[in-house]
């Protein structure tokens, strides 16, 4: 199966300049089936179908597609192996794996993250369960349109559009720059922090990989709290690569653990993690309740229940993400006297849950992603914001 993109953009209602997909999957009824769902948004287009990542990679400079979903286990190539080849001929395309939930594609998925890719999807695993997940379906097309939008509007070397109302900063003199936009910014709790929660989602495996590399050696007297949207047997896997990364204890929370300090807590998979006040001290607690924002675990739950035990004492970023989980959190933070940072738009792979919390006006900083971890560590530290 594949499509030309001028025979794609003449489909009914279709944009003129659609988001060019290529599926990579060695079964005929995942890209059959992907290839569906991808053509039937107006705003999409398949413009290539192949059954492994020889095949992709050869056809990359002519299909020239903006996002590739790219299969991990296929013959000849495999995702892992075609990813660097991929990126090699098209530096800016966005690559999405797609992967059943195993721990060694959990594993594999992850390194490509750290190779290059923008994100994943779990798939999965029968073909029965793959037609009938309407989560799935959600999933895949949200990512591929707005990770193809953003990678379309930085090819174009364009600013991003900015909200109604949101004003430019630029210096004298200086080159044109993307347009930055202001935000209502709160002042830094005057309370030493006792508390670290951090939310994420898309792209969110590399941003907290870059934060914890900075605040692992200043977090001896603080615990922190990790909600990154994910499934089962992923946060197991990214909870290891966390704690090397920070070189600090680091696992999926367990209902009734005593949160300790110098220790770092991560979300399960299928279950939101919140804390509570027990007699000896603040305690893990894991919840069944539905997904909230689309997800489970939600970034939401975990910052209202820190916001009640912690107050003015928590500190809390919200990284990049699709949607706006944490927002409303964060605003329950900020009312309790709390500080909030969040990822600027710029160095976030999707805007979505850090522009929603900098909207709010519930921040004290919105800052690029290689600034975050040295702040939190200066002020987990005891240093001035």
């Amino acid at each position: 199966m594949s499509a030309s993109p001028q025979a794609a953009s003449a489909r009914p209602g279709a944009v003129t300049n659609p988001i060019k997909v290529m599926v990579v999957d060695d079964s005929v009824v995942v890209r059959g089936l992907v290839g569906r769902w991808i053509d039937e948004d107006p705003n999409l287009a398949v413009v290539a179908a192949h059954r492994n990542g020889r095949l992709a990679v050869d056809d990359i400079e002519r299909s020239d597609p903006d996002v590739v979903i790219l299969d991990i286990e296929m013959p000849e190539l495999d995702g892992l192996a075609a990813l660097p080849l991929m990126l090699k001929k098209k530096p800016n395309l966005v690559v999405i794996m797609a992967s059943t939930l195993t721990r060694r594609n959990a594993e594999t998925s992850l390194r490509a993250m750290s190779l290059g890719a923008a994100e994943y999807v779990p798939k999965p695993e029968s073909n029965s369960g793959l037609t009938t997940s309407v989560e799935f379906r959600r999933d895949l097309v949200e990512k591929v349109k707005h990770l193809g939008q953003r990678a379309k509007s930085r090819g174009k070397g364009s600013p991003l559009p900015l909200a109604p109302g949101q004003a430019t900063r630029q210096k004298a003199g200086a080159a044109p720059a993307i347009a930055k936009p202001s935000f209502t910014i709160k002042p830094y709790s005057r309370v030493s922090p006792r508390v670290l929660v951090i939310g994420s989602s898309t792209g969110g495996p590399q941003a907290l990989a870059e934060v914890f590399k900075h605040i692992g050696p200043a977090m001896s007297r603080i615990p922190v709290l990790v909600t990154q949207h994910m499934p089962p047997t992923f946060t197991a896997i990214l909870a290891e690569h966390v704690g090397k990364t920070a070189a600090r204890p680091c696992a999926e929370g367990v209902d009734g653990e005593p949160v300790q300090a110098g220790r770092i807590y991560i979300a399960k998979g299928g279950q939101h993690m919140l804390i509570a006040d027990a007699a000896g001290g603040p305690v893990i607690k894991l919840s069944d309740a539905p997904p909230i924002n689309f997800c489970k675990p939600a970034v939401d739950p975990l910052f209202e229940s820190v916001a009640k035990v912690y107050g003015s004492a928590t500190l809390a970023a919200v990284l990049t993400g699709m949607g706006n989980d944490g927002a409303g959190g964060a605003e329950t933070i900020s009312a309790a006297g709390g500080s909030v940072i969040a990822q600027d738009e710029e160095t976030s792979v999707v805007w979505g849950m850090p522009g929603a919390t900098a909207k709010a006006g519930v921040c004290s900083d919105v800052l690029p992603l290689k600034e975050i971890g040295p702040k939190l560590a200066r002020i987990i530290g005891g240093g001035r914001p």
